[in-house]
């Protein structure tokens, strides 16, 4: 885990999403040696998706144990690397946006 952060306040979810998804678009132009997003991106599928697995579990444990702020801290980690994998594979947010959507029509 990574320390927490500290002074943090509410924010407007969706333009922080598109501001994050509009970096990590262009971090595909990056360099891999000074980027990290950059590696993800074109680096070895299993990294990403490992990265993906390991978030996700964080943020679990983090439930279980009923921390509000290390659930806040790995759920950001985990979102970001959601992000990462959707940009790799193709899926813009717009388009997540529109399947979450649907499903509550």
């Amino acid at each position: 885990m990574g320390e927490r952060t500290a002074h943090v306040r509410d924010g407007n979810i969706g333009v922080t999403l598109e501001g994050l998804a509009r970096v990590i678009h262009e971090r595909r132009a990056a360099s891999p040696e000074e980027s990290y997003t950059a590696r993800l991106l074109g680096g070895k599928e299993d990294s990403l998706l490992k990265k993906l697995a390991e978030e996700a579990s964080e943020v679990i444990m983090a439930a279980k144990d009923r921390d509000h702020d290390h659930i806040r801290y790995e759920a950001a980690d985990l979102v970001y690397h959601l992000l990462v994998t959707l940009e790799r594979y193709g899926v813009s947010i717009e388009e997540l946006a529109g399947e979450l959507d649907a499903r509550h029509r």
